[in-house]
């Protein structure tokens, strides 16, 4: 698949199998991830890669941080030890925040989600099923620290890949027009 044809057509997918990425997808995969812009060549970005038994450790991660009195019904701690099995390959980006005097800290967090971005285009582009999830795990202190961030270092998703289930859907159609606009001046 072309580079254009990957961008104009990506779509997330959110029902993934076996198998992971083989080496060389996640060799194309990860490369792409490291020519996300990135102002002043900090690198902010690294990310952690999660598969086999070590999903089901990050399922107890997710628990422990979601239920610190143990007072969740059956049904919900069954639902965090689950998430992390929704897809044979789990990425956890990771931005390194670095204090610096022309890039901000929003800099650097939106150069980790064009490393992101990239990763998902290259992985639709491979056949390989992605989706990137964030919210209330990603956000948790508790999560970050078992899994060995630094207090400079927050999660800026989970990326989830596999093999699809179903074909992608097709990428809506949007106008250009309708996001893009000449600007004449005041």
């Amino acid at each position: 698949m072309d580079a254009l044809q990957a961008l104009h057509n990506r779509v997330s997918v959110g029902v993934l199998t076996e198998p992971a990425p083989d080496a060389t997808q996640r060799d194309n995969i990860f490369r792409a991830a490291l020519r996300a812009a990135d102002h002043g060549n900090l690198r902010p970005w690294r990310f952690l890669v999660v598969e086999g038994e070590a999903r089901n450790r990050l399922g107890e991660i997710y628990l422990s941080a979601s239920d610190a009195d143990g007072s969740l019904p059956q049904a919900q701690r069954e639902r965090f030890l689950a998430m992390p099995l929704r897809a044979p390959l789990i990425v956890v980006a990771i931005t390194r925040l670095e204090e610096h005097p022309k890039v901000p800290f929003a800099e650097q967090r939106m150069s980790t989600a064009g490393a992101v971005q990239a990763m998902l285009t290259a992985a639709f582009a491979e056949g390989v099923g992605a989706y990137w999830r964030t919210g209330e795990l990603a956000e948790n202190r508790l999560v970050a620290s078992a899994l060995g961030l630094a207090d400079n270092e927050e999660i800026s998703g989970f990326i989830y890949m596999g093999t699809p289930q179903k074909a992608p859907r097709p990428a809506p159609e949007l106008a250009v027009a309708d996001f893009f606009a000449d600007w004449q001046g005041a």
